[in-house]
């Protein structure tokens, strides 16, 4: 008998830590809810919500207060809302030309951010010091250990499961164990969770930005190289481990130049930012203040600069319409470098898909600018280092409760 209460105590357990985290992903989703809301949403009880909640704001993770039912005076409905540093994580993003570090707060607010430009060196370890260092900078006088999560936004191929970065072209990485190289640099146990950039930024304009909403999304972000993130029915497309989604290197141009990753005539050949400056004459290594200018003397009427971004967009069509007739996206978002040309290449990209996608898939798709920018994939990486809190909650709780100072922050 004892074996058999046991066994119903950690099925109750489990149902319980399984709620929590159900009510945090609703309010970490959508903002402030009231109880009713969470117990519309949630399926769960009144009775559930009331107690659940009130286990989530004695762990400094929400607030509950009173707050009139619009449109129903004199009928108070309890809201709950997010502590934002309730939970804090720390984000660090490793670009080609910059490193970066931000603490995120749970309702996606920024307690603390620095960006850095490039050192001269790509030597991974060099790489891994220098974002300790940023992170020491916006942690201020927290301790690494007490954030939530760490994730590190990387521009190559990653395996999920380990933070192994298989191949970083444009940074010249192979096989390099960067989440260990981190957690080294920031004196935590175990390797930390590292990710693609473009899958990360996927995921940050997926949850608080131009995709927000959609279940079947492809992002395209451009720079120096091409990334992509796929979303499919709501969930990341990763592959088996962790490495689907390098738009960049599909082939598109049989006689196309040489790609860093070995091949010939990827799509970040005809597409990246070098590309579009070679394109337009312009020196490759000039990087974003030369295509502002190039950008300036197309808003001026300059025939030479607007042909080279039509033929990017040209480009850029072509590639779109492949993953449009693979994936069937109601949305594809362009952030990077194709945000900043976005309104010059816009209706050459429209008229390669009216050409070359089928009739259906094209009727259900959009092409849309990004909207968080250059740090979306440092964005995508707070939301990376939030997910073993929104999936268990409880674990969290131990922290929490043993640091109360940090609950009122």
């Amino acid at each position: 008998m004892t074996h058999g209460r046991d066994e119903i105590g950690q099925r109750s357990e489990t149902v319980r830590r399984a709620n929590l985290g159900v009510i945090v992903r609703e309010l970490y989703a959508r903002g402030p809810l009231s109880r009713s809301e969470l117990v519309r949403r949630t399926g769960l009880t009144r009775s559930a919500i009331r107690v659940l909640t009130g286990e989530l704001a004695t762990a400094g993770l929400v607030t509950e207060g009173q707050s009139p039912l619009l449109g129903v005076p004199g009928r108070p409905s309890h809201m709950v809302r997010l502590v934002p540093l309730g939970a804090a994580v720390l984000a660090l993003e490793i670009a080609v030309d910059s490193s970066a570090a931000a603490v995120v707060g749970l309702d996606g607010s920024v307690d603390g951010w620095v960006r850095r430009e490039r050192t001269r060196s790509d030597d991974p370890e060099e790489r891994a010091a220098g974002i300790a260092d940023l992170a020491a900078r916006v942690l201020g006088d927290r301790a690494v250990a007490d954030v939530a999560g760490i994730a590190v936004a990387v521009p190559g191929v990653v395996r999920r499961h380990d933070g192994l970065v298989s191949m970083a072209p444009n940074l010249r990485w192979r096989d390099v164990a960067f989440g260990e190289m981190v957690a080294r640099a920031l004196g935590v146990p175990g390797p930390v969770a590292v990710a693609n950039e473009a899958d990360l930024a996927a995921l940050a304009e997926l949850h608080r930005g131009a995709a927000r909403g959609e279940t079947d999304v492809v992002l395209v972000s451009g720079s120096i190289g091409v990334g992509g993130g796929l979303v499919v029915g709501g969930r990341p497309l990763l592959g088996a481990a962790g490495y689907g989604g390098e738009i960049g290197h599909v082939p598109v141009h049989p006689a196309g130049a040489p790609c860093r990753c070995g091949s010939t005539g990827c799509w970040e050949t005809e597409v990246g930012l070098e590309a579009i400056l070679a394109r337009a004459g312009r020196p490759v290594a000039g990087g974003l203040a030369a295509l502002d200018g190039l950008l300036r003397e197309a808003a001026d009427g300059d025939a030479a600069a607007l042909g080279a971004l039509d033929e990017t967009g040209a480009w850029l069509g072509i590639g779109l319409a492949g993953l449009v007739n693979l994936l069937n996206p109601r949305l594809v978002v362009l952030g990077g470098v194709f945000e900043t040309i976005f309104p010059f290449v816009t209706d050459r990209i429209e008229a390669e898909l009216d050409r070359r996608v089928l009739p259906a898939p094209r009727a259900l798709v959009r092409v849309v600018p990004a909207k968080l920018g250059a740090d979306a994939p440092l964005r995508g990486a707070a939301e990376l280092a939030f997910e073993p809190l929104l999936q268990d909650p409880a674990r969290w709780f131990a922290r929490a409760r043993a640091t109360p100072e940090r609950r009122s922050a």
